[in-house]
């Protein structure tokens, strides 16, 4: 089941949470810094290192102005934020 922009998401019958495909889910700044606890400049610094693995956002609008809306993929900045969990486990190990 995919959630769509336009659409609100649709709930499980059994429980009252959204129902969301985190790999078809665009999420905005304010949200990805949410979740990976770092603010907007540290985030295109890590966007810019390539050894960083950090996830490159989706352009929402065919313009190429600086400023463009862009978004980034939910499932993607997840997968990047448990890799860091696991590398700070291996490195504790």
């Amino acid at each position: 089941m995919k959630a769509s922009i336009t659409e609100p998401p649709r709930f499980s019958p059994t429980i009252q949470t959204p129902v969301f495909d985190a790999s078809s889910t665009l999420i905005r700044m304010p949200e990805v810094e949410r979740i990976v606890g770092m603010k907007r400049s540290t985030i295109y610094k890590l966007m810019q290192s390539t050894d960083s693995g950090f996830p490159l956002p989706v352009k929402l609008s065919n313009s190429n102005a600086r400023g463009a809306p862009v978004a980034w993929v939910l499932s993607e900045i997840q997968t990047w934020a448990r890799s860091r969990i696991e590398a700070r486990d291996q490195v504790a190990a």
